[in-house]
């Protein structure tokens, strides 16, 4: 396989929790609209990477925030991939754009009927068992491929990319440049690392971009020494 036909699809490994996967969702997006590129979104928990010894997994809690909406989210995913896109980009605005909590089972039955969905549908999924292996399997996907984190992409070559992490994602020809200059990187499958320092503008201005997400958090964040991600330490019920 060329990379050009690689970079014509990409599998969008996202948390719904995570405030720079949603960022670069919203990059994907606009290159999607100017290139036709092909995006499949696919999880991974950062709820379950990120789990202290002795805690539970996200699949044995009653409801567990990034987890359970990657349920409805699977769910969805079954019955028309269109429903799983419009409902990532929903609760992602919900969450990291409005400052609200999807993440609540109330609001995140608001959020179904908003895309078109039944309400009854977040109770379809948390009944449905395997919606937890749908998890487990995109989950395990990118551990696989030695991920540890969202976003990570993977191409139709089998390359896996971990990012562009963005606070202020670019759009229309900006976009599609950004994804030529990441695509880019998969004519050198040995270069692994490039990173942008961070001063304090940059700080400031990544504290700007996450203010709304993180009025609408109400969980642990974990510092596993990479970027910021998240662990929900609480067990809530539906």
């Amino acid at each position: 396989m060329t990379v050009q036909s690689a970079r014509s699809e990409v599998d969008f490994h996202f948390d719904p929790m995570c405030p720079f996967a949603y960022h670069t969702s919203r990059w994907i997006r606009e290159v999607r609209a100017h290139t036709g590129l092909t995006v499949n979104w696919r999880f991974f928990s950062l709820e379950e990477i990120n789990r202290f010894e002795g805690k539970k997994h996200p699949w044995e809690r009653s409801w567990s925030y990034g987890w359970s909406l990657m349920r409805i989210a699977a769910l969805l995913r079954r019955r028309d991939a269109a429903l799983l896109d419009a409902w990532y980009a929903r609760i992602g605005r919900e969450l990291h754009l409005d400052g609200g909590t999807p993440h609540e089972p109330d609001t995140a039955r608001r959020l179904l009927t908003e895309i078109g969905a039944d309400a009854a549908l977040l109770n379809e999924a948390l009944a449905d068992p395997s919606t937890h292996d749908d998890i487990k399997a995109d989950h395990q996907r990118v551990l696989d491929a030695g991920g540890f984190g969202v976003p990570t992409l993977l191409f139709p070559d089998g390359q896996c990319l971990f990012g562009p992490v963005l606070v202020d994602p670019p759009d229309g020809a900006a976009a599609v440049r950004l994804w030529d200059v990441v695509t880019g990187m998969l004519e050198f499958p040995h270069v692994y690392e490039l990173q942008r320092p961070k001063a304090a503008r940059d700080e400031r201005a990544i504290a700007d971009a996450l203010d709304p997400y993180l009025r609408g958090r109400d969980w642990v964040s974990v510092d596993r020494g990479r970027i910021i991600e998240l662990g929900d330490e609480r067990e809530t019920t539906s």
